[in-house]
């Protein structure tokens, strides 16, 4: 539950303000229309020595209406595009129409907004190549130009509060970009923090936010917003999922639109309503959003969308079907609407990567919107969730190791075969180095291309070497579909005969490798728990650690196991002096190996057999498996 709390106050924050008035999820119809019975604020042009630039520049002020020199007032400073100038709002946006219709609703906190050129060179026009060097640099310029020049002037020529906390940034598009680069560089000038649609100038996460804990502190709000159908999109939403990722509080806000002044106008109108103001992460869940289409669909697919609670909303074109379900798990029925969609949207689904198919007319089918995945013994489709513990599979600036497909020849099973093997950075260029092997097993209905693809075993290993939190090790993913008689006693030892005799000396004879036991490892998940279960305690002179994820033997209901515990009671003094590390995992009491694995520890308890044992909640699942993988390598060969 506090989980579940903490995600969904990260995803999106609303704010409470005056006599707890509830905000508005969307600007209204008519919020961008003139009044004519209403007071109105003025807008300006002002002229300010710009001493980053060298010259005279200008920007346009609205102060509000009942402006008084008498007063002070905070200040928003609003931020055009890549195409535009100072003047980009008040022609395309109609901001103080906006804001003119929410004082008259007494939504707003009364504030004077500056809009600048924020390209800081002496031609700072949106004329000839707008996309040359020369004046895509100005805008990372214009950060000195605002903070030493136009700041400085605004508060000398207008009653302004002149704290961080009554100050603002936002802007829309390479001005969101320029929000999020100057306003969290300079958390000591800026409290309130909006981007629309940010463009690719935005730095990297990592580098905007260096330390979390400082923005969490010194923000107000961190407001980050696009249309769903804008194809910068992948620019917010890499800033979204790092922010979440580390627990900053922040509001990342979807909806219907593309990369235009639509979505900007509803940006502006309801970042301001937050301004300078208490705040509060609650109410959340009365914000309607877009969805983001899922990191597994096939490219341009917009559906399936996975919104901020982990729901996810599917939409599929049949007109002539008759019945239209999605399985993820459990079956969701879709509605059809007047134009041969059919559409559903699903509970809140937990972290990491799922299999589901489409049942039309309950024919189960892959979805062709997303990527496909070999899982449930066919080719399925898939989908991954995000979560905010998921940095340690996440895509970061580190240094990359590469998977490759070996193919060999299999005396075992006569036929050629292949593995992937996972090479950690720098194997190419360190020649001389050897290294530990890991040999790592897919369960059942699934093959070699399960801990690549479905596990992200290049990523947790570049991500845990990177972090010197694992050693450089080489990871063999072979298939373990030796034999179809599932887990008897023939079919374990195909298995074993096939690791054994074939893949290991394969890749002891094509790849840099320390080859003794103490610089081996094997582990699987599911079937291939079992298969290191057999194969592995079999052959401590070989593997000197073992990990079997959800797993277990089927106590007493196979003559194999029985034969299995009768070696290891036989054995077990062997089996503790050779075993470096015996680690067992669960994905907790819903996890379907669950009660065979508390039975066989049992087992293993009488036989005096030594052993870790871990949990990871979630179930008979990838994102349980992801996590065990990430667990139990930072054990190894240390």
């Amino acid at each position: 539950m506090k989980k579940s709390i903490i995600l969904l106050s990260i995803f999106c924050l609303a704010y409470l303000y005056g006599d707890a008035q509830e905000m508005a999820t969307q600007a209204p119809n008519g919020f961008d229309s003139l009044r004519n019975n209403i007071s109105h604020g003025r807008i300006d042009t002002i002229r300010y020595q710009s001493g980053t630039v060298g010259t005279i520049r200008k920007a346009l002020v609205y102060t509000p209406p009942g402006y008084s020199k008498k007063k002070k007032y905070p200040v928003l400073y609003l931020l055009h595009g890549i195409g535009g100038d100072e003047k980009e709002w008040l022609n395309g946006g109609s901001p103080q129409i906006i804001l003119d219709n929410l004082y008259a609703e007494g939504q707003l906190v009364p504030m004077i907004v500056i809009m600048p050129n924020g390209r800081a060179m002496k031609d700072d026009r949106a004329t000839g190549n707008i996309m040359a060097p020369d004046k895509v640099q100005a805008f990372a310029t214009f950060e000195q130009d605002l903070l030493q020049d136009l700041i400085p002037f605004v508060e000398k020529q207008f009653p302004v509060f002149t704290d961080r906390e009554n100050r603002a940034i936002a802007g829309l598009s390479m001005g969101g970009g320029q929000s999020l680069n100057f306003g969290l560089a300079h958390p000591d000038r800026f409290a309130w923090v909006g981007s629309f649609s940010a463009a690719p100038n935005t730095k990297m996460p990592e580098l905007l936010v260096p330390d979390p804990a400082l923005i969490k502190k010194q923000l107000k709000l961190l407001w980050i917003s696009c249309g769903n159908d804008d194809n910068l999109i992948s620019i917010s939403k890499r800033m979204h999922d790092y922010l979440y990722e580390n627990e900053v509080p922040h509001i990342y806000y979807l909806e219907p639109g593309g990369h235009d002044f639509k979505v900007w106008k509803n940006g502006l109108y309801m970042f301001s309503k937050f301004l300078f103001k208490p705040v509060s992460p609650t109410v959340f869940q009365h914000y309607t959003v877009a969805g983001s289409p899922a990191a597994t669909n096939v490219r341009n697919a917009r559906f399936p969308q996975v919104l901020p609670d982990n729901r996810v909303v599917f939409r599929l074109k049949a007109p002539q079907a008759k019945q239209v379900q999605v399985d993820l798990g459990r079956k969701y029925e879709l509605s059809k609407d007047t134009g041969g969609y059919w559409i559903a949207t699903t509970d809140s689904i937990s972290e990491g990567f799922h299999y589901y198919s489409l049942l039309i007319d309950g024919v189960a089918v892959a979805d062709p919107a997303s990527e496909t995945f070999y899982g449930m013994g066919r080719m399925a489709a898939g989908i991954e969730i995000p979560f905010s513990g998921g940095a340690y599979y996440a895509i970061k600036d580190v240094a990359h190791g590469d998977v490759r497909m070996k193919r060999y020849f299999s005396l075992v099973t006569n036929t050629w075969r292949r593995c992937f093997v996972y090479t950690p950075p720098g194997y190419d260029t360190s020649t001389s180095r050897r290294y530990p092997v890991l040999y790592l097993l897919h369960g059942g209905g699934e093959d070699e291309r399960g801990w690549s693809t479905q596990g992200k075993t290049d990523l947790i290993l570049d991500n845990l070497i990177a972090a010197q939190q694992a050693e450089q090790m080489l990871v063999v993913m072979m298939d373990g579909n030796v034999s179809t008689g599932g887990f008897n006693e023939m079919a374990l030892r195909a298995f074993e005969n096939e690791l054994v005799n074939v893949v290991v000396p394969f890749v002891d004879k094509n790849y840099r490798t320390i080859t003794n036991a103490a610089h081996r490892a094997l582990a699987g998940l599911s079937m291939g728990g079992i298969q290191t279960l057999y194969a592995g305690v079999n052959h401590t002179d070989l593997f000197a650690y073992l990990g079997v994820f959800s797993s277990g033997w089927f106590g007493g209901q196979q003559p194999v196991a029985e034969q299995q515990y009768a070696y290891m009671q036989k054995s077990s003094g062997k089996i503790n002096t050779d075993l470096k590390q015996f680690w067992i995992a669960m994905g907790g009491k819903e996890d379907i190996a669950y009660n065979n694995c508390q039975q066989m520890l049992k087992r293993f308890d009488e036989a005096g057999v030594k052993y870790k044992y871990s949990e990871y909640p979630g179930g008979h699942t990838w994102p349980v498996w992801r996590n065990n993988l990430y667990k139990f390598s930072q054990l190894l060969f240390r």
